[in-house]
């Protein structure tokens, strides 16, 4: 704890340098890139099931008004240092409220997954094609993460209580929120077949719904890796990606070449992968002799690493199966696993938010990728993944309602066509749900109806990142 107390007072100290500067920024209207020629979208006219095809910058000027007002930040957070603080320091246990009910899967290659659907206790009520949010949170949080639930307490709260009514689901990765490791693999920024797998059970359990990605930090990096790799054959209908790190390498330069950066943001989370690694460390372990047990031993050797050191140590070898693990150096993995590459790869609606002075994520791609589906969007504030200003009665985060408004777009309006391109799902003789063409990867349920409080977080652990 004496640790985290230095931490929080050189991020303060930081932040306090930098205020003037973030007070005079923060007012600016945000920098929003639109392709050249914007894709033409279905949308629904009306009442009457007519279809019309309006472009994507029309209906976002239109019906998701929100994204082009400035974000005014609290005058107590007024740069991005503050306001990234504040996502590990606040107290955000009796905001945004949530329960979830969670399922288990098994996945072919041993290891398990954790998904937390909302709202609790209530999955019977929803009609079988309710919209679903399909979130992939960040770097070692969960569904407990307080800007998961910022907008998912709205999202799922029924229409007669102004929410929108949605179903959600919330992926949480291996060792995550709970979840067990039972296999000597971990996660990594761009490893994208647990996603894959968790989808296949998603659409497999509500074949008619349309699944809205959403993602957050190092989620956002795998959501966009998915949804490039998969191209027409994704299974989500659209994504939106909240502070995205895009290119792993350069952003990560931009960490170790700062003072703050390097000792306040890069120790931060590699302290967070390495506790996480300890918490789990006898199943990782269990065959000694294997190559990721082995990299386990010497990464619980390290003494308070750099994201840059861990990653190098122990996620370039288990963050993912081969082909691609283990990679060579930190560096190879970083430049395999950024998602800058893959925009223009996007087949379905796509909408990112980065903040200007994000101290995590310094470098942020604006051409889009030369892409009719793809909008960035840019504050001049907001830190990483905060985004705070003045609420009614507490502090809220400015992304929230044009994030809402882009959901109710995509999930109401927007008209979904049949996922045609999708590999053919089957259940083979072993009870795994499988695509055709692609068995390696399966999965199955182990465990559900357990009911997760998702307001609390996980002892040890740093939230907000």
């Amino acid at each position: 704890m004496g640790a985290l107390v230095s931490l929080f007072s050189l991020a303060l100290m930081g932040g306090f340098f930098s205020l003037a500067s973030g007070l005079w920024q923060s007012d600016d209207v945000p920098e929003i890139h639109f392709p050249e020629k914007p894709a033409l979208i279905a949308v629904k006219k009306g009442e009457s099931g007519e279809v019309e095809h309006i472009s994507l910058r029309t209906l976002l000027e239109t019906r998701c008004k929100t994204l082009f007002t400035p974000f005014r930040p609290l005058w107590w957070l007024s740069n991005g240092h503050l306001q990234t603080l504040y996502c590990v320091v606040g107290d955000f246990s009796k905001n945004d409220r949530m329960w979830y009910d969670r399922t288990y899967l098994r996945l072919t290659d041993g290891g398990t997954l954790g998904l937390d659907f909302a709202p609790a206790g209530r999955q019977s009520d929803l009609p079988k094609d309710t919209p679903i949010i399909v979130v992939q949170h960040g770097l070692t949080g969960g569904s407990y993460e307080a800007y998961v639930r910022a907008i998912l307490k709205q999202a799922c709260a029924p229409v007669e209580e102004s929410g929108l009514g949605y179903r959600a689901v919330v992926f949480n990765f291996r060792g995550c929120a709970g979840v067990p490791i039972t296999s000597q693999l971990l996660y990594s920024a761009g490893h994208t077949d647990d996603t894959r797998q968790a989808l296949m059970h998603v659409a497999h359990l509500y074949p008619d719904a349309p699944l809205l990605g959403l993602g957050f930090s190092l989620g956002a990096n795998v959501i966009t890796r998915y949804l490039g790799e998969e191209g027409d054959a994704t299974r989500l209908h659209s994504a939106c990606a909240l502070a995205c790190p895009w290119d792993l390498k350069q952003n990560n330069d931009g960490l170790i070449n700062s003072f703050t950066g390097k000792h306040i943001y890069s120790k931060g989370m590699g302290g967070n992968l390495l506790r996480l690694l300890k918490r789990h460390l006898k199943p990782l372990m269990a065959d000694p002799d294997h190559i990721v047990a082995k990299a386990a031993e010497n990464a619980i050797k390290l003494k308070n690493p750099t994201l840059e050191k861990f990653d190098d140590t122990f996620t370039r070898i288990a963050g993912g199966p081969s082909p691609h693990f283990p990679f060579r150096d930190s560096n190879e993995y970083y430049h395999w696993g950024s998602s800058h590459k893959v925009v223009g790869d996007i087949r379905v609606p796509f909408l990112a938010i980065n903040a200007a002075d994000d101290p995590v994520v310094r470098h942020v791609p604006m051409d889009g990728g030369g892409n009719g589906l793809v909008v960035m969007e840019l504050t001049k504030g907001g830190g990483h993944l905060g985004w705070f200003q003045a609420g009614p009665g507490y502090v809220d985060r400015w992304t929230t309602k044009p994030v809402l408004e882009w959901l109710k777009l995509v999930g109401d309006d927007m008209v979904h066509k049949p996922k045609t391109k999708c590999l053919p799902l089957y259940v083979d003789e072993d009870g795994f749900l499988k695509e055709k063409g692609r068995e390696k990867l399966g999965c199955k349920v182990i465990e559900t109806g357990a009911v997760i409080d998702g307001n609390g977080g996980e002892d040890g652990m740093i939230q907000g990142l």
